[in-house]
C-alpha cells in the first residue's frame, strides 16, 4: 500500500490517543467520561425547584439561604492488604475511578503498625471528593441505580449521622455500580460514602436526603 509522502517525509497517519489525566497517565479502559460544563443535573434542579420549598415549609425558615443543602460527597476505599501488594492498591484506583469519573487521590499511613508490617508513609487507601455537577450526577447513580442493586436490600440506617449534619454510608461491594464488569474485577472491595451538607442538626440533614430519595430503613 502506498503511502503518502510530503516534502520528502512521511506523513504519519493521525489516529486518536486517549486522552490523559493530570500529569500525563493514560486514560484507564472502561473509565465514565467527566461530567461536561454543559450537563444540568436533575437531582439539582429537583432541589431548587421542589426540596427547597419543602424544607422551608417543614423548619418554618425565613429565608432561602437558610434551607440545608449539599456540600460535597467524599468516596473512600480502605485497602489494608495494600501492605502485601501494591498491585491491589492500583486495582482499587482503577475500580473507583471507574465508579465516580475522577482519577482518585492516595490516602498513606501516618505512623508504622510493626504488627501489621504497615510502614509510615505506605499507600493503604484511595478517596475521591466529588462537588457541583459531578455530585449531584454521582448521588443520582447512586440513589437509583446502585442501591437498588445490593442484595436482600431492606433500606440504609438512619444512625449515620455524626451530630453535624453529614451521613456515611457503608457499602460492602463495588459490584453494585454497574459500570464494573464483574468478569474482569479482581475481588470484592467495599467503600464509604460521605454525604456532607450545610445543614446544622441531624434531623435537617435525615429530612433533606430523604427528600433526594435516600431510603432509609422503616421503623
Amino acid at each position: 500500500m502506498a503511502k503518502e509522502v510530503k516534502s520528502g517525509k512521511e506523513q504519519k497517519s493521525k489516529e486518536p490517543k486517549g486522552k490523559g489525566k493530570k500529569g500525563g497517565a493514560p486514560a484507564l479502559v472502561g473509565e465514565r467520561d467527566k461530567v461536561g460544563k454543559e450537563y444540568q443535573p436533575r437531582l439539582f434542579d429537583e432541589y431548587k425547584k421542589r426540596i427547597i420549598p419543602t424544607m422551608m415549609k417543614k423548619f418554618n425558615y425565613k429565608n432561602i439561604m437558610e434551607a440545608p443543602k449539599l456540600e460535597k460527597i467524599v468516596v473512600n476505599m480502605g485497602v489494608g492488604e495494600a501492605t502485601q501488594d501494591s498491585k491491589l492498591l492500583d486495582a482499587a484506583v482503577a475500580d473507583m475511578t471507574i465508579i465516580t469519573g475522577q482519577r482518585p487521590s492516595v490516602r498513606k499511613a501516618k505512623k508504622a503498625i510493626s504488627n501489621f508490617k504497615l510502614r509510615e508513609g505506605m499507600p493503604i487507601a484511595c478517596f475521591v471528593t466529588l462537588r457541583r455537577a459531578e455530585m449531584y450526577e454521582f448521588l443520582d447513580r447512586l440513589l437509583n441505580i446502585a442501591i437498588p442493586r445490593i442484595r436482600d436490600f431492606r433500606g440504609v440506617p438512619d444512625k449515620s449521622f455524626d451530630g453535624r449534619g453529614n451521613y456515611t454510608l457503608g457499602v460492602k461491594e463495588q459490584i453494585i455500580f454497574p459500570e464494573i464488569d464483574v468478569d474482569k474485577m479482581d475481588r470484592v472491595r467495599g467503600m464509604d460514602i460521605t454525604i456532607v451538607t450545610s445543614a446544622k442538626t441531624d434531623e435537617e440533614a435525615f429530612e433533606l436526603l430523604k427528600e433526594f430519595g435516600m431510603p432509609f430503613r422503616k421503623k
